[in-house]
């Protein structure tokens, strides 16, 4: 039985803990995006070749997220995080070995089937093991540490590229997320609230009311046109600046990720957005905030195009961190199966940018990918403008 002594407010380590599970995570998602043009040269790739490797992985993810989330349902949570952090290091090590870039698809896909093991169960542990304010506030520490993830894959792999080689930079990124398993297992509670619900028939009727639940629905349509947008996005636009005139190297694209730094500093602000004025006009200016920036970059000069990159992001940080948290607090029961859910759609979204991207970009290089992203956005806003339920402003 699930112990009912009121959680303790969340330790700095398990803040740090939290974020850097987060990080790990999402370590290795997009890391390839900052080598993608030297990987179609490498491989004789076309752009929708190499946006559907980027797309393997989270691919993987959004199958596999509904599924280990009923699992984790059923056995448990922290061994699954770990479990999954360990087993991510394995396909992370054989991309070094891939001959073409199918054969590196085929890691990356594998890559993808781990990550929902962190993900999907983290916001199931965090929504189980604490309540109100410490959710929000432990929340906001898991995307910001998934965003400094993102940037640090990118990063790190495109300068581990002109040192050594993104092969043996894939060997680096691996090593880290053994590291990474290490501290988890040795820092992450064990569960307090956790009770398990091995019943598969149970699990299957759970699945039918988060399919009709409002709070469900309207989360995942969101999520979908979030990872569309955040994919395609920083996918092409590295296409488009390792052309003339910018001609960037592999390292100067990585450098131009540290706009998502900014997402690290912003996500811990919108817990505050989110008690001042609630989850549906916090991501309704959000998702305003990201179109502004899409429209950036389409200006000539690189540093206006990196604002309008610094922009977009920090707007679909926000509309993250607001959606995954308007599904912890207002969903109570088989909290890892809806965020299993919304992470199969979130990660489908991502899967279908970056296979549409590629086939726009292919055909009207990186200004109609622009207005593709656009139209996304307004969809995104007119989920959040009528299907999000109007919740109070919290102040707690």
């Amino acid at each position: 039985m699930p112990s009912t002594s009121q959680p303790s407010p969340p330790s700095w380590v398990l803040k740090l803990t939290v974020g850097l599970i987060g990080m790990f995570a999402f370590l290795q998602v997009y890391s390839i995006q900052a080598v993608l043009p030297v990987l179609m040269v490498d491989f004789a790739a076309t752009e929708v070749q190499a946006g559907m490797v980027v797309g393997a992985t989270v691919m993987a993810i959004a199958i596999m997220s509904p599924f280990l989330g009923m699992l984790s349902d059923a056995v448990g949570r922290k061994s699954f995080i770990v479990g999954a952090l360990l087993f991510l290091a394995i396909p992370t090590a054989l991309i070094a070995q891939s001959p073409d870039i199918g054969w590196m698809g085929l890691w990356r896909f594998m890559q993808g089937l781990s990550v929902p093991g962190i993900t999907v169960v983290t916001i199931a542990y965090i929504g189980e093991e604490f309540e109100g304010r410490a959710v929000t506030e432990l929340m906001s520490f898991y995307v910001s540490g998934s965003v400094l993830g993102g940037f640090l894959g990118r990063f790190l792999l495109g300068h581990l590229h002109e040192l050594i080689g993104w092969r043996h930079g894939y060997y680096v990124m691996a090593a880290m997320t053994l590291v990474g398993a290490l501290w988890v297992g040795k820092m992450l509670p064990s569960s307090r609230q956790f009770e398990a619900n091995p019943n598969f028939r149970s699990a299957m009727q759970t699945l039918g009311e988060h399919l009709t639940n409002r709070y469900v629905v309207t989360a995942c349509l969101l999520g979908a046109c979030v990872l569309f947008s955040l994919v395609g996005c920083f996918t092409f636009i590295n296409l488009h600046l390792a052309k003339t005139p910018y001609e960037l190297s592999t390292g100067q694209l990585a450098n131009i990720f540290a706009v998502y730094l900014i997402g690290v500093v912003i996500t811990p602000l919108s817990t505050t957005l989110l008690r001042r004025f609630g989850a549906a006009r916090t991501v309704r200016v959000a998702v305003i905030v990201s179109m502004i920036g899409v429209l950036l970059t389409l200006v000539s000069p690189l540093w206006g195009i990196v604002i309008g990159l610094a922009v977009m992001s920090s707007g679909v940080f926000i509309t993250q961190a607001a959606t995954i948290s308007y599904i912890a607090v207002n969903v109570k029961k088989g909290r890892s199966l809806a965020s299993g859910l919304y992470y199969m759609s979130y990660y489908a979204g991502g899967t279908i940018g970056a296979w549409l991207c590629g086939i726009v970009y292919a055909r009207g290089e990186w200004s109609m990918t622009v207005w593709l992203l656009l139209a996304l956005q307004i969809l995104a806003l007119l989920i959040a403008s009528f299907g999000m339920v109007k919740t109070k402003p919290r102040t707690a």
